[in-house]
């Protein structure tokens, strides 16, 4: 049984699909910061559907996965899955979002059998511990207009996030290096399900489409979406899951961009755990664009 707040329970419900035959499901939509389906629901809901024609033994280990058309999160999106590949040690998944007849989302996955290997990875950067930060609902309203802020608040009310410095709306106008940190975990406990299950990989992939092109506009002095002074949208985004994490612990968001042109702006990142386990490697292209004077 989990602890999950009532905000918890509701994204919860969100990832539960619609089973509407072997492998097509169904899911709603909650309402976002902008009149779009958020794009980290749609990924995750994409997980869930591809997660649910494999054996739990074989978690996912990549995804990747392209944002098509603005999803209206008016109607229901019908999420088709193809068995694309069954082997002996990995198994792959191809699933396509349908709303209005057309596509709006696509997401390759691939899942794994556990196996011995080579083991190896880089140093967790430092970071402030989550205790020492600000929660959301303290910190943006005083950066933010009070109905921005408490849209994004109840927006984001099912996860704990917490900016270890500025968020790009805290310092519009100053331009500094386009690097961030958050950490996060969910708002709540998620009872008996085990670190590195689907459920914990959906979760983590809901909220890593929610700051990770922060550092493209930090490098800029921009406040983003929610301030105004850009356009824009996420383009394409892949994972790849190393080690098993709980997404109910924390766990250190390092993101950086390290380009921006085109109209497009580049985020990549890491995901740690609190003990220094390199969880997931995050990269995610969007559309950043300043809006044309009038």
């Amino acid at each position: 049984m989990s602890e999950a707040s009532g905000p918890l329970e509701d994204l919860l419900d969100l990832l539960d699909l619609e089973r509407v035959e072997q492998d097509i499901f169904r899911g709603e939509s909650r309402s976002a910061l902008v009149p779009r389906v958020f794009g980290g629901q749609v990924a995750a809901q994409a997980l869930v559907a591809a997660g649910r024609t494999v054996p739990d033994e074989r978690p996912a280990h990549s995804l990747h996965a392209y944002f098509l058309r603005p999803g209206d999160p008016g109607v229901p999106i019908v999420y088709t899955v193809d068995r694309i590949r069954d082997g002996r040690s990995f198994t792959t998944r191809r699933v396509v979002a349908v709303q209005h007849g057309q596509p709006i989302f696509h997401l390759s996955a691939s899942f794994q059998a556990y196996e011995e290997g080579l083991e190896h990875q880089g140093g967790m950067p430092d970071a402030p511990d989550p205790e020492t930060l600000e929660t959301a609902a303290e910190m943006l309203p005083r950066h933010l207009p009070p109905d921005v802020a408490r849209r994004l608040v109840e927006a984001r009310a099912a996860v704990d996030l917490r900016y270890a410095d500025a968020p790009p709306w805290g310092t519009v106008g100053q331009p500094r290096e386009p690097h961030s940190q958050v950490w996060f975990r969910t708002n709540g406990k998620l009872g008996a399900e085990p670190a590195g299950s689907l459920l914990h990989l959906c979760l983590a992939t809901y909220v890593s489409d929610m700051t990770l092109l922060d550092s493209v506009l930090l490098a800029h002095g921009r406040g983003g979406w929610a301030v105004g002074d850009v356009v824009g949208a996420s383009l394409d985004h892949a994972m790849w899951f190393h080690r098993p994490f709980r997404a109910d612990e924390w766990l250190l968001y390092d993101q950086e961009s390290p380009s921006a042109s085109g109209g497009r702006g580049l985020g990549q990142a890491r995901i740690w755990t609190r003990d220094g386990r390199l969880a997931v490697t995050v990269i995610q292209e969007g559309v950043v664009r300043v809006p044309r004077a009038r």
